[in-house]
Order: structure tokens, then C-alpha cells, then sequence
């Protein structure tokens, strides 16, 4: 049957389809350039910048996609928000007036910078 075409089938039936007889990919291909048209993509945040894909390459293969989509969304590991809540904590009670409150936020930093050294740790024991 190999090389053969079934009664009411084409040969061009049997070939692989490409890209441009993909229905998706025509309606995508036509939505950007309307929307290319329509100067919809002037303004965009660092256009005419060189992407910068260093940070991107030199993250773990098994990583990239994830994290990728997480900055995407805006998200921030768990660690980075860590480091901001101990940053946060450091500078209020650098700048808290009375005892009872520099020692409140002395205690809340410690438990802050515990957790962030536990959150460090994990992540140092799954990558090895």
C-alpha cells in the first residue's frame, strides 16, 4: 500500500502540512500584523532595546521555562520575597522611634531572616 493513494485521497492529502496550511498559525500571523499596523506594538516597554537573554541561558535547562513564566505573571520566588520582607523589616526598625516597637520588629527580623535562611537552604539541597 506504501506509495500508494487510498481511492479519494490525494497525494498532497498524504503530505505533511506546513505552517501556511495550519488554519492557527494564518489567523495568528494575520492578528499581529493588524495589530502591527494599527501601531498597537510602538510603545511596548524597551522597544528598539537588544533582549537581554544572559539571566535566561544562565539558568538551569529544567528551570527556564518555569521561571520564565513566572516573571512573565509578575511572580517572584518565595526566596526574593524573603529578602524583601527582611529588607523591609531592617529599614522599619532602623527607623522605629520608640523601644516597644524596635523590638517588636527586631523580633519579627529574626524570625524573617530564619525563615529565609530555611528557604535558602531548601533550595541549595534540591539543586544538588
Amino acid at each position: 500500500m506504501k506509495g500508494q493513494v487510498r481511492p479519494g485521497r490525494t497525494r498532497a492529502f498524504l503530505e505533511r502540512p506546513t505552517i501556511d496550511d495550519v488554519p492557527f498559525e494564518k489567523l495568528a500571523e494575520r492578528k499581529i500584523r493588524e495589530a502591527m499596523d494599527a501601531g498597537e506594538f510602538d510603545n511596548l516597554p524597551n522597544a528598539g532595546s537588544p533582549i537581554d537573554l544572559e539571566s535566561y541561558f544562565s539558568m538551569p535547562p529544567h528551570l527556564r521555562m518555569a521561571f520564565s513564566i513566572l516573571k512573565s505573571a509578575n511572580c517572584l520566588p518565595a526566596e526574593i520575597e524573603l529578602l524583601n520582607e527582611v529588607a523591609g523589616l531592617e529599614a522599619a526598625a532602623a527607623n522605629a522611634a520608640a523601644a516597644e516597637e524596635q523590638a517588636r520588629l527586631a523580633a519579627e527580623l529574626q524570625q524573617a531572616r530564619l525563615r529565609l535562611a530555611l528557604a535558602l537552604e531548601r533550595m541549595r539541597g534540591d539543586g544538588s
